[in-house]
């Protein structure tokens, strides 16, 4: 890795904490009574809920970075890790993951 990739990957990591740092918190679920119109809802460590929506001025660009966009690279990321010896940052943003994506079975709603 060259002095360039690791100041690249320092920003990048800059960048998400910052943005992470004023987005809505909490845990985030998919909840709402229509499946045509998911409600996300946070549910915030005080046991307190919001609607994601209701703050979409904080929420928008969180969106916007972590869109399907993303993915390739994070896909790719996870797989080499399992392949080359777990990195142990890959660990723990897989069990993350695990825990909020759906299985093959519930993917459609």
């Amino acid at each position: 890795m060259t002095a360039e990739d690791s100041t690249l990957l320092r920003e990048a990591a800059d960048r998400l904490e910052r943005l992470a740092g004023r987005t809505t918190g909490g845990d985030w679920r998919r909840g709402g009574l229509l499946a045509s119109r998911p409600e996300i809802v946070t549910h915030l460590p005080d046991g307190r809920t919001e609607h994601v929506a209701e703050a979409r001025a904080r929420t928008a660009e969180w969106i916007a970075a972590l869109s399907p966009a993303v993915a390739p690279a994070l896909v790719t990321w996870l797989r080499a890790a399992a392949d080359d010896g777990p990195d142990p940052a890959a660990v723990v943003a897989a069990r993350a993951l695990l825990q909020r994506l759906p299985d093959d079975e519930t993917a459609n709603g």
